[in-house]
């Protein structure tokens, strides 16, 4: 076993074994290279990757490949969700290099860890004729690898960084126009999404696209952002017997999966699709939520309620083979009712997948629409679905299962626990909200020191005394507080929240750039201290935390809060026209300074019922908070003898509204005015 043997991460763990002698990324490796002028080989990737394991398997299990790596390199090995820092700054140095990313990620560097050369994944012959060019082009010319360290480093340092904006200006519904029609050009109107293949779900993209088509009343975006949902919830992406989106899917069709499931993608779903049945209520949507929920509680919650982050693409050995079935499979499960359920998912004899005979399960046709093909009742043909869908389930379940990546992120715990918030706005269903409390219950208490501050990983056995943690982890967790105090109106889960953003502000904030760091200011320095401002599958960290400030000022009334928020989108709001769908996230930030935020506060005895009617309305421009009690500036001389709803907006209060019903008249009245 190689220096890898006593990690915890899963996918450090895969590689213990290897013969190439891996060192996790620290002083121990970073000494050696520099002690030994070896260059240093720094290869990043996560445990449910699909061509990090072919990678592995063809190179770093070879004992030819591991003499070469072994004998001119320290070779670091670096798994991205537990080090996105170290990640980000190789990434940022491949995409200078080559125009494009992805994991595996490989990266060469002197001994001082700035990066000369990087690539993704390499063929097996194509890395060993690398490594050995390299080693020699770096004893042979080490004044030239220096000159290209320097010029790429100082590239990584200024690659997505952005300047200081002084000037004040007013933000428009003209500025929101130009950047999505310059977005709809990318719009595939065939098969959702946007662009051709593979595709991604990025759900931050369809929710800000469905409030923009709502708030500016554009329907050729909102019936994009419906095409997407029901393409994505029909397409080979999702899980139909087990619940749960995969990663991407390599074609445009939404049909051949990337079998890897990821935490981030289905907690991001949950709230994407919980949101838009309250916009237009579509049972495929309550469905699909229901669906992600039993998913993600059966097969990645902790039983301390934390949650998972990933199951592996591969089984056995194989990408995708716990999935996908043949027909005689399928009639062996079924017997005479096979048919049925092969016409439903276009289970065929030649298959529909790479491998032959082999099918990933997908949906083309309504229900509504296939019965009546078929000539049977609706509720029929659903029955006997249902029925044989329990039965393939349970017959999959048999199988060797895909390797679970038992990691417990921050980060991606705060998309969950907003997920399961969100799900429970929508649906009151009460379980919903009982994950939910039960994993911020998690967070505080495994998460969160006695100093205050986030530990990105979970450890059942280390202290969290000194902990190491990134902005999207303070922004994530901060988020997912908020929509658990607006669904409870216990303000303990807002007051901690309010306390994450004061220690994010202090230790990541930069007020002469007005841009938060990914980093904190007493974390390990690395070659460059970046800024995540785009937003990818998940947000940028930047973005949430300019949206978790903006609403925290509202609610405490706190101008700082506030004015760090629109120092952040005045900073970005050149870069949104573009390219929107790599800002989407700032967009629903800018949606919310041009409509203005609804501050609606209910107080009073029946207040509970209050919002749970209010709810079931679409109102994306708005934050919630009230109760029977509460201390926020906003409820203060609002607690009467009844229960009363007001309708605040711009630090001006409607007269009380005594049912929901007139709240929501004023909410639209203030709209259309």
């Amino acid at each position: 076993m190689n220096r890898l043997a006593n990690s915890t991460s899963p996918y450090l763990l895969q590689h213990a074994n290897n013969p190439v002698n891996w060192y996790p990324w620290g002083k121990e490796a970073l000494d050696k290279a520099k002690a030994e002028n070896k260059l240093i080989l720094v290869s990043i990737g996560y445990s449910a990757c699909h061509w990090c394991h072919v990678m592995e398997h063809e190179s770093f299990e070879d004992e030819a490949v591991a003499a070469v790596m072994n004998e001119y390199f320290v070779c670091i090995k670096v798994d991205r969700e537990e080090r996105p820092d170290v990640d980000q700054i190789y990434m940022s140095a491949v995409q200078l290099m080559s125009g494009r990313g992805g994991w595996p990620l490989n990266c060469i560097c002197l001994p001082d860890q700035r990066p000369i050369y990087g690539g993704t994944y390499f063929r097996k012959n194509d890395w060993t004729s690398l490594l050995f060019n390299l080693a020699d082009f770096y004893k042979q010319k080490p004044e030239e690898a220096e000159d290209y360290a320097v010029r790429l480093t100082e590239g990584i340092q200024k690659y997505e960084s952005i300047e200081f904006v002084v000037a004040q200006a007013e933000h428009t519904k003209d500025d929101l126009q130009t950047i999505v029609s310059n977005w709809k050009r990318y719009f595939d109107k065939r098969e959702g999404g946007s662009g051709n293949a593979p595709k991604f779900p990025m759900p931050n993209n369809w929710q800000a696209l469905m409030r923009y088509a709502y708030l500016m009343k554009d329907e050729e975006v909102a019936e994009q952002v419906k095409l997407t949902l029901h393409k994505m919830a029909f397409g080979g992406i999702y899980d139909h017997l087990g619940g749960g989106f995969a990663r991407y899917s390599v074609d445009g069709l939404w049909h051949v999966p990337h079998f890897e499931k990821m935490l981030y993608d289905n907690a991001q779903l949950i709230s994407l699709y919980a949101e838009a049945y309250t916009w237009q209520p579509d049972e495929l949507y309550k469905q699909i939520v229901d669906e992600i929920i039993t998913f993600s509680t059966r097969e990645l919650m902790s039983p301390e309620y934390g949650f998972y982050s990933a199951l592996d693409a591969d089984s056995e050995g194989k990408e995708g083979k716990f999935y996908i079935f043949t027909k005689s499979e399928i009639a062996e499960i079924l017997g005479d009712d096979a048919e049925l359920f092969c016409i439903y998912y276009n289970i065929t004899e030649e298959g529909n997948w790479e491998e032959e005979e082999s099918n990933v399960l997908f949906r083309k046709d309504s229900d509504e629409a296939l019965a009546e093909k078929l000539g049977l009742a609706i509720d029929e043909l659903l029955a006997k679905i249902k029925a044989s869908k329990q039965k393939v389930f349970e017959a999959r379940a048999q199988r060797v299962r895909p390797g679970l990546d038992n990691k417990i992120l921050a980060s991606w715990n705060g998309l969950m626990l907003k997920g399961l918030a969100d799900a429970y706005r929508a649906f009151d269903k009460p379980e919903y909200l009982e994950f939910a409390l039960n994993n911020a219950g998690f967070i505080l208490n495994n998460l969160l020191g006695q100093n205050g501050r986030l530990s990105r990983v979970y450890s059942a056995t280390s202290s969290q005394d000194s902990p190491v943690a990134f902005l999207d982890d303070y922004a994530n967790i901060i988020d997912g507080l908020i929509a658990l105090y607006e669904v409870t109106f216990n303000e303990h889960w807002l007051l901690e929240a309010r306390k994450l953003a004061n220690t994010a502000l202090l230790h990541y904030y930069d007020e002469t750039k007005g841009i938060f760091f990914f980093t904190a200011d007493d974390d390990e320095q690395l070659i460059a201290r970046k800024s995540e401002i785009m937003d990818g599958v998940i947000p940028a960290s930047n973005s949430v935390m300019a949206r978790v400030l903006k609403k925290l000022g509202l609610l405490f009334d706190n101008e700082e809060y506030t004015e760090v928020s629109a120092q952040l989108l005045r900073n970005v709001m050149p870069q949104l026209p573009k390219y929107g769908s790599a800002y989407s996230n700032w967009v629903m930030l800018l949606l919310d300074e041009v409509f203005g935020v609804n501050e609606i506060a209910i107080t009073g005895s029946n207040a509970e019922a209050f919002r749970k009617e209010m709810e079931n309305n679409y109102i994306p421009n708005k934050i919630m908070l009230g109760g029977n009690t509460g201390s926020l500036p906003l409820l203060q001389d609002k607690f009467g003898t009844s229960t009363q709803i007001f309708i605040c907006k711009d630090k001006t209060c409607g007269l009380p509204a005594h049912n929901p019903a007139d709240a929501l008249n004023e909410v639209e009245a203030r709209f259309y005015n």
